[in-house]
């Protein structure tokens, strides 16, 4: 299957944790390590037993793993951070939930002295499958179809037959391009031998309709829409997108999706807000290619937010009356004066955003924009009538505002707009500000108004944001054809920069040389380099095509956390280290992950000192051979994702074929009847001929030559990558 495996991982809350400060309270946050190794650190709740995360993470690793253990800590500005408790997750547990573990776990103990109570709330995903419960098939149209009349066309139209059930389409009148738009839901029942069967016919008034053939690219789609569970929508969404981005066909793959959920939805106003497949890989679609562009639009806004720490609220069953004045002057203040006050806040942060917004038309990639333009188009389409004049401009906002631009204003660390999350107080005026953004993206002031009538004094600001936004929209999809740009620009040479310290360490090289011990680092897809400042001229760089390892360094080496070692092959071959140090375990992970993606294809060492040589011996293992083998092994295949990782097909494509694997038997059972009825096109398909081999025939034919590759160690080795990446590719778009 894949080459690594993914493991989801989301820290969501803790509750009764032990108080550890003379407060009464703790400063809680979580370190996650695999096999030992910390990986991931949540960030510190301040003063509270019932902390509440909500940070997820996925981390690649080697499918040989042991344990992923979730340590609770007690932060302490003044002396060691306490141990609150631990929770260690095996693989055998993983193993014993194959859809994945979520649930509240206890504490336990790692000291036998320390007293341990509380529960942390973990969910914990691998993904796997499950039936549909109904099987639902749209067929959009058909194209270069036989000509069956004298008219040199045909009348086509579609048979769908499913467990002994049949419904027809309408008839398309002289055409060999028809558009049917029409969909069929069946019940699923899984005792039964389901079978799926759709034909294209063409319609004879005075004879016997002709067979014209069976279409199975739409049922592809829905087949594989249809038999992916809520549980591992989100990442079959995210491979598909990566891996269509990666062949430059994300618009036509979110096109074919879009179609689809248009054909199903006769209710405007529930038009992608449910989490379908389509509405799954255009949220994907966003956070892969517009992580940049979210930041340009919202992060003046966020960091004001941040900054001015106003208080601000609008809902007089939370205003909280406090004094104002100087000294000897004081009075209360009333609540209209609050909520006054917040409604200018609130109304200048608003404003702001949606004047950076509406200038960032030229800033938005050229891929969004097209496929946003073509979003439009079809909800237009679809919804012809004046009454429904809004729905196009809604079903953008949808995704724009609602699932974009809002999670990131409630949330700003989950989208890295901030390091850490916000207090209280800024809690609430994010909230609110994405409340606004939800109603200006939702359209409809007046419901808005009618759900929450406190937000009514925020009305005036919304409803000129209404229009603001409408006129932004069609200015973002008025885009040239030449700029539909599907292919991604070439991922930003530079992969992670910032600033390291570096810890002298004897030997010869361009790191160990340097007359600096806080520097500039940026790591592009050719080396390691560094300056003085970020403005600086890079002086000296590490060509990553030397680069032989790159690991963590015990604590004791040089009595600092979060020290790595980078080492790299001088010019004669002899092998060096750079010992380079971080701000914490989060970034430091980041760094490790970062050099580990680059260098994937150089030849990695499989051992290592963790420790450093001083003296005559290595401080870790003691060992006086300075060029032996490590003492220990290295964890290149430990890796995190993110947002701006490049783009894998290859990877992509082994992920995708490891769900479809897994829902093979299930699509077999719905597709057989097509296979069985026509004895006719059974031998079409027996001869051989691809263009015979409809999508769903093809795509079985793929996993199993990917499965028989698997078991005889060729696919590992990479020969049959690109072919079989290019049949997944075409079978679904």
């Amino acid at each position: 299957m894949a080459k690594r495996s993914s493991l989801f991982i989301r820290v969501v809350e803790g509750k009764h944790l032990p108080a550890k400060d003379i407060t009464g309270s703790s400063d809680p946050y979580c370190i996650v390590k695999i096999d030992n190794e910390a990986i991931i650190r949540t960030a510190t709740v301040w003063k509270t037993l019932s902390p509440f995360w909500g940070e997820e993470y996925e981390v690649h690793l080697p499918p040989t793993f042991h344990s992923v253990s979730f340590y609770v800590m007690d932060e302490d500005a003044l002396s060691r951070d306490d141990v609150i408790g631990k929770v260690c997750v095996t693989r055998d547990l993983l193993t014993a939930h194959p859809k994945g573990y979520n649930g509240w776990l206890n504490l336990t103990e790692i000291d036998p002295d320390e007293e341990v109570q509380g529960e942390i709330h973990l969910q914990i995903e691998i993904l796997g499958s499950d039936a549909a419960r109904k099987l639902r098939c749209s067929v959009f149209e058909a194209r270069d179809l036989a000509r069956k009349d004298r008219n040199g066309a045909s009348d086509p139209f579609v048979r769908v037959r499913y467990n002994s059930k049949t419904q027809e389409s309408s008839v398309v009148k002289k055409s060999c391009y028809p558009r049917w738009n029409e969909t069929f839901e069946f019940d699923l029942d899984k005792s039964a031998t389901e079978k799926l069967c759709i034909e294209v016919w063409d319609w004879d008034l005075v004879s016997r309709n002709d067979f014209l053939g069976k279409d199975g690219k739409l049922r592809l789609i829905t087949l594989i829409d249809e038999t992916t569970t809520a549980e591992c929508r989100q990442e079959v969404a995210i491979n598909l997108v990566k891996l269509f981005l990666g062949q430059g066909l994300a618009k036509e793959f979110l096109d074919l999706l879009f179609k689809l959920e248009l054909d199903k939805t006769d209710e405007p106003n529930t038009l992608f807000r449910s989490n379908s497949l389509a509405s799954k890989s255009m949220e994907s679609f966003l956070k892969v290619t517009g992580m940049q562009y979210l930041h340009s639009v919202l992060g003046p806004t966020v960091n004001r937010v941040f900054d001015e720490k106003k208080y601000i609220e609008l809902d007089p069953s939370k205003v909280e009356i406090k004094e104002v004045g100087c000294s000897g002057l004081h009075r209360i203040q009333t609540e209209s004066e609050v909520i006054q006050q917040s409604t200018q806040h609130l109304q200048s942060y608003l404003t702001d955003l949606l004047i950076t917004i509406a200038k960032s038309v030229r800033t938005c990639p050229a891929t969004i924009r097209a496929t946003f333009r073509q979003l439009f188009k079809r909800v237009e389409e679809h919804f012809p009538e004046n009454k429904h004049k809004n729905v196009k401009f809604v079903a953008v906002t949808s995704f724009l505002c609602l699932r974009f631009f809002s999670p990131a204003i409630m949330s700003p660390k989950l989208f890295h707009l901030r390091e850490k999350h916000a207090d209280s107080r800024t809690s609430r005026t994010l909230l609110l500000l994405a409340k606004a953004i939800q109603t200006v993206g939702n359209m409809d002031a007046a419901a808005s108004r009618a759900k929450e009538g406190w937000m009514a004094p925020l009305q005036p600001t919304i409803q000129q944001s209404i229009s603001q936004m409408k006129e932004f929209i069609t200015k973002l999809i008025d885009i040239e054809e030449k700029e539909e740009v599907d292919q991604p620009k070439a991922q930003t040479l530079v992969v992670k920069e910032g600033p390291l310290f570096i810890h002298r360490g004897k030997g010869k090289g361009p790191l160990l040389s340097s007359s600096f011990k806080k520097l500039h680092f940026s790591l592009t897809s050719e080396a390691l380099s560094f300056a003085k400042t970020p403005s600086s001229k890079k002086s000296s760089f590490i060509t990553l095509a030397n680069i032989r390892a790159a690991e963590k360094v015990e604590e004791k080496s040089f009595g600092s956390s979060h020290v790595m070692q980078i080492i790299y092959a001088d010019e004669p071959g002899q092998l060096e280290m750079a010992y380079l140090q971080c701000k914490c375990v989060n970034e430091l992970n980041q760094w490790l992950s970062a050099l580990r993606k680059v260098c994937v294809n150089n030849a990695m060492l499989g051992s290592y000192h963790p420790g450093v040589f001083k003296g005559d011996k290595w401080s870790c293992c003691h060992q006086k051979d300075k060029t032996g083998l490590g003492c220990d092994k290295t964890r290149h295949g430990v890796t995190l994702q993110e947002w701006n990782d490049p783009l894998d097909p290859d990877l992509e494509a082994q992920l995708i074929f490891r769900h479809l694997f897994g829902v093979k038997e299930l699509m077999r059972e719905k597709y057989l009847e097509m296979l069985t009825e026509k004895n006719e096109n059974v031998l079409l398909r027996q001869s051989g001929d691809p263009e015979n081999v409809d999508g769903p025939t093809r795509l079985f034919q793929v996993l199993q030559d990917l499965e028989d590759a698997h078991h005889t160690a060729i696919f590992s080795s990479g020969t049959l990558a690109d072919r079989d990446r290019n049949c997944l590719l075409e079978l679904q778009t």
